[in-house]
C-alpha cells in the first residue's frame, strides 16, 4: 500500500467526508420523485439508492480521470491544496442542504479545487479548456436537454395512455418509476462517486504516493463507493422535499418520464467523461415533466432560488477554497486551524438543522401550491386536453383566487385549469 504522510491521511479522510455529504445531498436526485408519488416508501427508496450507488462506482473511471488528470496541473498541487478545496466543497454542501436547495456537489468540489489551486499555484495551473468543455458547457446543457426530453416524454406518456384505465396506468407507471429510479442511482454512482475517487487520486499523486497519470487504486474506488452509499442511505430529506414537492406536483407518468430522461443524460455524460452535475440534470427533468402535463405548475419562486444557488456554487466554493489554502500555506498550525474551523462550522450547521427536523416521516409535507406562472400558462394554453378513461382517475389542484379557500376537483383531462 502507498506510504502515507499525516497530511495525506487527513486529505483522504476529508475527501471521504465530502463523498458522504455528496451522498445525502444528492439522494433527492434519484429518489425524490419516487417518494413523492408513493412508488416506494422513503426508507426503502434510500436503501435501494445506496446499494445501486455503490454498484455504479465500479462501472467506470472516466470522470475520475477528468478530475485527477485534466482539470488542474498535477505538478503544481500539494496535499494541502486538496484539503483546502474539500473544505470549500463540504461547507457549501452543508449550507445548501440546511436550506433545502438542490445545488451541485460536483461544482462545489470543482469550485473549491479551482480556488485553492489558483491561490497556491496561480491561474495558469487550471486548465481552462477542460473547465469550459467538460464542466461549464455540460452545466448549462444538462438541465436544458434533460428538461426538454422529460417534457416530451411526459406528453408522450399521457398521449399513449389516454385510453388506459386510470388506476392501472398509474400503478404501471409507479412500477416503471422504481426501475428508472434505480437507473438514476446507478448513473449517480458512475458520475458522482468518481469525483471523490479523482480528488483522492490527485492527492495521492501530489503526495508522491502514486505515480502521475495513475488510475484510481482499487481501495480508493471501494472507499468512495461505500462513503457515498452510506450518505445516500441516511437520506438528505430536506432536499428530497424540495425536489419532490417544492418544484412541482408530480403524477406517476411525470415521475417516470423525469427519471428516465435524467438517467439517460447522466449515463451518456459519464461515458464521455463529462463531470456533469446530476443535480442539474434531475432538476431540469423534474421541471420539464411538470410543464409536460397540462395544468402542471412549476413553482418558479423555488426554481429561481435554485438557479441562484447553481450560479453561486462554483465561485462561492472557490472563494472558501482559496481562503482555506491561504491559511494552510502558513504551516501546520494553519492546516490545523482550517480543520478546526471545518469541524466547528459543520457542527453549527447540524445544530441549526435540528430546529426544524425533516425526515422520512414528514418528507412529503409541502406548502400550498403556487399559482401558475406565465411560462406554465403559455405551455398549457397550446396543449390539447387528452380525453379517455385514464383522465377519470386523476385530479388537479386548482389555485383559488386570493382570499378564497383552495379546492380540489375531478379533472376532465389529466389536469384541467
Amino acid at each position: 500500500m502507498e506510504n502515507f504522510s499525516l497530511i495525506l491521511a487527513i486529505v483522504v479522510v476529508t475527501a471521504l467526508a465530502f463523498d458522504f455529504t455528496n451522498g445525502f445531498h444528492d439522494t433527492a436526485n434519484a429518489m425524490a420523485t419516487t417518494i413523492s408519488t408513493g412508488a416506494l416508501k422513503p426508507k426503502v427508496a434510500v436503501a435501494m439508492s445506496a446499494v445501486l450507488n455503490l454498484v455504479g462506482a465500479f462501472l467506470s473511471v472516466e470522470v475520475a480521470n477528468t478530475i485527477s488528470k485534466g482539470l488542474v496541473d498535477e505538478s503544481g498541487i500539494r496535499p494541502e491544496v486538496i484539503f483546502a478545496a474539500l473544505v470549500g466543497a463540504i461547507l457549501w454542501n452543508l449550507l445548501t442542504w440546511l436550506v433545502g436547495l438542490p445545488s451541485s456537489s460536483s461544482h462545489a468540489l470543482m469550485g473549491g479545487l479551482i480556488g485553492a489551486t489558483i491561490a497556491s499555484a496561480g491561474s495558469g495551473a487550471v486548465h481552462g479548456d477542460v473547465l469550459v468543455t467538460k464542466v461549464l458547457i455540460p452545466a448549462v446543457a444538462a438541465p436544458i436537454v434533460a428538461g426538454v426530453a422529460a417534457l416530451l416524454a411526459t406528453r408522450l406518456s399521457y398521449t399513449l395512455g389516454r385510453k388506459a384505465d386510470g388506476k392501472a396506468a398509474a400503478k404501471g407507471y409507479r412500477t416503471g418509476q422504481i426501475a428508472s429510479a434505480g437507473l438514476v442511482s446507478l448513473a449517480h454512482g458512475t458520475n458522482d462517486a468518481q469525483k471523490t475517487m479523482g480528488i483522492i487520486t490527485l492527492a495521492l499523486v501530489a503526495g508522491g504516493a502514486v505515480a502521475p497519470d495513475s488510475d484510481p487504486p482499487t481501495w480508493v474506488i471501494l472507499s468512495a463507493g461505500l462513503a457515498i452509499a452510506l450518505g445516500t442511505y441516511l437520506g438528505g430529506w430536506r432536499i428530497i422535499r424540495t425536489m419532490g414537492k417544492g418544484l412541482t406536483d408530480l403524477q406517476p407518468q411525470q415521475g417516470f418520464a423525469a427519471q428516465t430522461s435524467a438517467a439517460t443524460v447522466i449515463l451518456a455524460s459519464s461515458h464521455l467523461g463529462f463531470s456533469l452535475s446530476t443535480t442539474h440534470a434531475v432538476s431540469g427533468s423534474v421541471m420539464g415533466a411538470g410543464l409536460g402535463r397540462k395544468g402542471g405548475v412549476v413553482r418558479w419562486s423555488t426554481a429561481t432560488r435554485m438557479f441562484v444557488a447553481w450560479g453561486l456554487t462554483l465561485p462561492a466554493a472557490a472563494l472558501v477554497g482559496a481562503l482555506a489554502e491561504t491559511v494552510t500555506g502558513l504551516g501546520d498550525w494553519g492546516t490545523a486551524a482550517v480543520a478546526v474551523f471545518l469541524i466547528a462550522s459543520s457542527a453549527a450547521i447540524w445544530k441549526l438543522s435540528r430546529r426544524e427536523v425533516i425526515d422520512h416521516h414528514n418528507v412529503n409535507a409541502a406548502d400550498g401550491p403556487e399559482p401558475a406562472g406565465v411560462v406554465t400558462q403559455a405551455i398549457a394554453a397550446v396543449t390539447p386536453p387528452p380525453a379517455g378513461p385514464v383522465a377519470e382517475g386523476l385530479t388537479a389542484t386548482i389555485p383559488a383566487p386570493p382570499g378564497t379557500a383552495q379546492s380540489t376537483e375531478p379533472a376532465a383531462g389529466p389536469a384541467t385549469v
